[in-house]
């Protein structure tokens, strides 16, 4: 028998140990990450137990009817830890159909943790969306490196990360995230009439929380900020979140060198380096410029999956 309970305070250290503990959870899953935007959604995260023991937790938030794992994330998805297995996740999904019809849910939309940030295998809940009828509706293609098996850059990023270099540009960690905003928001303005999902207090509040999984890295000339990249760095991943430089890093090339050094650095460290995804309109567009460029450092393509379940 699965026992299925509603997220509340009482529970944070009970959810954050399990999470840290799991063998697909990410930081963005903890409490004090999810919870700066508890303005903005309303949180329905659950936890599932057996016998009295934690055995899943799920990231989730709820408009009227609907349920979303989570809506505020990337991804979402049932975190589970090694005990978990098939016939286990199986029952969790019979269990939160129950659950469902019992609140008022009509409708389910799962986003699933990639498969890059699993430590283990961890698919079983992909195969029992599959008996349950889930169905794919959203399909975004992001660039990934595999720090193990790397491909090379392509000689124009050489080339560009060489004038970089001729041109004295510095690369360091950055804790000034008000500055380095300034450049994020007129790059997005400029390339895409939109602001950040973040705000520069906002990134400082989470990378005070979070010192050793958020970094900003920030390139210079002649003691000016010029661009930077801020990274998301789980067991196994390290995320760019942020990537962008005014006119002077552009004419430099300043990001190419920031990546060169921050992938440098994380190789035998990490396994895979992920830029995010280069598509809209639920996946079916492909912006072919920014996942060329994102290609040419040696990224090649992950999917990141939503699934729907009406109940």
């Amino acid at each position: 028998m699965i026992d299925i309970i509603r997220y509340i305070p009482e529970y944070k250290l009970e959810w954050d140990a399990f999470v840290k503990k799991s063998k697909n959870g990410v930081f963005i899953f903890c409490r004090d990450y999810m919870e700066y935007h508890r303005d903005h959604f309303e949180d329905h995260s659950l936890l599932f137990y057996e016998d009295g023991n934690l055995i899943a937790a799920m990231p989730a938030n709820s408009t009227n009817t609907k349920l979303i794992s989570h809506e505020g994330l990337t991804f979402g998805g049932i975190v589970s830890d090694n005990i978990m297995c098939a016939e286990k996740m199986i029952g969790i999904f019979e269990a939160l159909w129950e659950y469902m019809k019992k609140s008022g849910i009509h409708s389910f939309y799962y986003k699933a943790i990639p498969h890059i940030y699993h430590s283990i295998p961890s698919e079983e809940d992909s195969y029992a969306m599959f008996i349950n009828r889930f169905k794919l509706v959203r399909r975004d293609l992001s660039s990934t490196i595999d720090m193990n098996n790397m491909l090379d850059f392509s000689k124009t990023k050489r080339q560009i990360i060489k004038k970089a270099q001729l041109n004295n540009i510095t690369v360091g960690i950055s804790q000034n995230y008000k500055e380095y905003f300034e450049i994020v928001a007129v790059r997005l303005d400029e390339k895409y009439n939109a602001i950040p999902t973040h705000s520069s207090t906002e990134m400082e509040y989470l990378a005070n929380k979070f010192p050793e999984n958020i970094k900003l890295y920030c390139a210079y000339h002649e003691g000016e900020m010029i661009g930077g990249v801020i990274i998301y760095i789980s067991r196994n991943v390290v995320h760019s979140q942020y990537i962008a430089a005014n006119e002077t890093g552009m004419e430099y090339g300043c990001v190419a060198m920031i990546l060169e050094q921050i992938l440098a650095y994380y190789k035998n460290r990490i396994r895979y380096f992920d830029f995010g995804i280069s598509t809209e309109k639920n996946g079916y567009y492909l912006n072919t410029g920014l996942v060329f460029n994102k290609e040419s450092f040696g990224a090649r393509s992950i999917v990141y999956d939503q699934y729907y379940y009406k109940v």
